[in-house]
């Protein structure tokens, strides 16, 4: 709202200093600050109500030491994060965009499943919360939507360099790359970016090419099943991580972060070409939606770092996860997912192996098994005897490593 107010007041008026609305670096690091104001200056108040409605967390006791001290500590503080998220972004960004009309559909779509968990745990004293089959159906129905969308609408493109003559049929433009002229097109593709790989391209619709001529026209039924995977997966797996205080937070900042900057590489075409990545027209206004979802994390972890002040529930872990897969898809690094949110994947993976193994020698031996000493794998320290904040800032430093890496691969072939 913000940005067409200014960019009027820029274009009819001439106001000086108002021209500065029309550059992504500025409207990103404005909506990391307002996003910060609005996490840290109303977050104490609404812990404060939180607590007067009794919102509080149910604790079961599992064994681990300074657990039963987290009992009645407010919970759905996710709706802080939603607020620092929504908030800059309707304010700063091209509501027009179709790339944040879907990060905000994202936002609210999967923070309402959040919610509607949360309220179950909290009002209706029912500790299972929503049922899994209506998490799946939300994640799977997200899904959908993020993958038609991309698959159909005209204005999700990828710029491609051609020579003549061409074969596509849509316009063929001239582009300035550095020092020289080229041919593009903006065509529809299922293409993505893969690492390590010599020409940094994947191509969904290619798995099933074994099919034989035509096989193009079922791309849509591989890109919807790898989307419906990737965010069930991921959301998850930021669900689960968020088991301590201020590890799921500070994780997800750092990814933000490392999104932040693929968004930018990827919208820009003169590093695009450098990089050797797909060009993804107008999707450097993600930067912006990227700048408010790192400022609503590390604004959230000011209450959420040990010890805790207040946890963000379903309401933030799923939506968190759902926005970082959905981001990622849109700037077409899904695939770098199992290394920048290696921490989701590894404590998703924990629970996976610890419940199997439980399960499968239970039917062999008649007795059920464990790998680990608990799960997910933060628990599995904490009962070795590590605290809370050490197992919460080792893990930060792997997804540090982790987000660094998956930067650097971007020039690895």
């Amino acid at each position: 709202m913000l940005y067409y107010l200014f960019t009027y007041l820029y274009k009819n008026h001439n106001i000086p200093g108002v021209g500065v609305f029309q550059y992504i670096s500025f409207r990103t690091a404005m909506s990391v600050i307002i996003s910060l104001m609005i996490t840290t200056v109303f977050g104490g108040r609404i812990i404060k109500y939180l607590r007067k409605k009794q919102v509080g967390e149910t604790v079961r006791n599992l064994g681990l030491e300074g657990q039963m001290q987290k009992q009645g500590t407010p919970t759905m503080g996710g709706i802080m994060i939603l607020m620092g998220i929504l908030i800059p972004t309707l304010l700063l960004a091209k509501l027009d965009n179709v790339y944040i009309i879907l990060m905000i559909i994202t936002t609210i779509w999967m923070g309402t499943v959040g919610f509607l968990d949360d309220y179950i745990k909290v009002f209706k004293k029912n500790k299972e919360g929503l049922a899994g089959r209506f998490k799946i159906v939300g994640q799977v129905g997200l899904s959908v939507i993020i993958g038609w969308t991309m698959y159909f609408s005209p204005d999700i493109v990828i710029r491609q360099t051609v020579t003549l003559p061409v074969k596509y049929d849509v316009p063929v433009e001239v582009h300035q790359v550095g020092n020289k002229y080229v041919y593009t097109q903006d065509i529809k593709s299922t293409k993505t970016n893969v690492p390590f790989y010599k020409h940094n391209e994947f191509d969904y619709a290619k798995v099933i090419k074994f099919i034989g001529p035509g096989y193009e026209h079922y791309g849509l039924i591989v890109f919807m099943l790898f989307t419906i995977f990737i965010i069930t997966a991921v959301s998850n797996g930021a669900n689960i991580t968020d088991g301590i205080d201020g590890l799921a937070t500070g994780t997800s900042a750092i990814i933000g972060i490392t999104l932040a900057v693929l968004a930018y590489v990827s919208g820009n075409t003169v590093i695009a070409e450098y990089l050797n990545i797909v060009y993804i027209p107008n999707s450097g206004e993600l930067v912006i939606f990227a700048g408010a979802f790192v400022g609503a994390c590390v604004g959230f972890l000011w209450y959420n770092s040990y010890p805790a002040q207040i946890f963000m529930g379903d309401t933030g872990s799923l939506a968190i996860g759902g926005i970082i897969a959905a981001f990622a898809i849109m700037i077409r690094k899904e695939l770098l997912i199992p290394l920048l949110c290696g921490i989701f994947l590894i404590e998703l993976v924990s629970v996976i192996l610890q419940v199997s193994w439980f399960k499968f020698t239970k039917k062999k031996y008649g007795e059920g098994r464990r790998i680990f000493l608990m799960s997910p794998l933060h628990h599995h320290f904490q009962k070795k005897g590590y605290h809370e904040s050490k197992i919460v800032t080792r893990f930060w430093i792997v997804g540090i490593f982790l987000a660094i890496v998956t930067i650097v691969t971007l020039k690895l072939r």
